[in-house]
């Protein structure tokens, strides 16, 4: 038996002297992945949330989601797991009222008790970005203050965190692994659903009868904040309609399409909040 495999077998012990077969916690995020690729090879998407949320990480995961076009399907296996896991939903101040709407509606029909609302530091929107217009002149930056720095922060207490990726939405992904190490984090990334593609996508939906993203039906297979995120049209890439006319590719108030708006304190599905 090779190292990695030894690693995947092997058995630890607490204080107690009692065996705990948790390797992904005692290893390098590296060596961690490696090993749950290994263990979880042509594993079903909920056998690898099971065993990701129960059994490898319990207490230290968390799902980050968009409640974008296709969240519905994670969050509903994660609510038939674990309805009390952590899900982080990056509030940017840009997204579209569908999706506020779509997040409160989804939070509440799939019984999630734990959707934490990320947003981005007030000291940060107020040096980089007042006027909200940082988007049309440096999207990376905008990007890096509502998205990476929030989620950045809001992540610090996890040891894992669960994506809705897949390597059919961009030519970027196509290698991605199920499990990934983070560089510079100490963490795991998760993708269960990394070689589904949209067709088993509307399947698991349909089979479920899960509520659709308003803005789906109106050309939107991928959707991010409202000014960088337009229709996409037939025969194109699912996320062509991201940062259009723009090089990149990856990643308070409300911009509703013509002002903005303050977000109303409070806001239903939300049971805790990261400024």
């Amino acid at each position: 038996m090779d190292d990695l495999g030894q690693i995947a077998g092997a058995a630890f012990s607490d204080e107690t002297g009692a065996e705990v077969p948790t390797p992904s916690r005692r290893h390098t995020p590296t060596v961690a992945a490696e090993v749950l690729n290994r263990m979880h090879r042509g594993s079903a998407p909920e056998e690898i949330l099971a065993d990701t949320i129960l059994g490898q990480y319990p207490g230290g995961v968390a799902l980050v989601s968009s409640f974008g076009a296709d969240s519905a399907v994670l969050l509903h296996m994660v609510s038939r797991i674990d309805p009390a896991l952590p899900v982080l939903f990056l509030e940017t101040g840009m997204l579209f009222p569908e999706t506020l709407a779509y997040q409160r509606r989804l939070a509440a029909e799939l019984g999630l008790t734990d959707v934490r609302l990320v947003r981005p530091a007030a000291d940060d929107l107020a040096a980089e970005d007042p006027d909200g217009r940082l988007h049309g002149t440096d999207p990376d930056r905008c990007c890096a203050i509502r998205k990476t720095l929030p989620l950045r922060r809001a992540l610090a207490p996890f040891d894992a965190w669960i994506t809705g990726r897949k390597r059919a939405q961009a030519e970027t992904r196509a290698g991605m692994a199920v499990f990934e190490p983070e560089d510079g984090t100490g963490r795991v990334k998760v993708n269960p659903l990394a070689d589904w593609d949209l067709r088993r996508v509307r399947a698991h939906i349909e089979a479920w009868d899960l509520p659709r993203h308003p803005l789906v039906a109106k050309g939107y297979p991928s959707i991010g904040c409202a000014p960088c995120t337009t229709r996409v049209r037939p025969g194109e890439d699912p996320r062509a309609g991201r940062w259009r006319g723009r090089e990149k590719i990856e990643c308070g108030i409300h911009f509703d399409g013509t002002r903005w708006v303050r977000t109303p304190p409070g806001a239903a599905g939300v049971v805790s909040s990261f400024p």
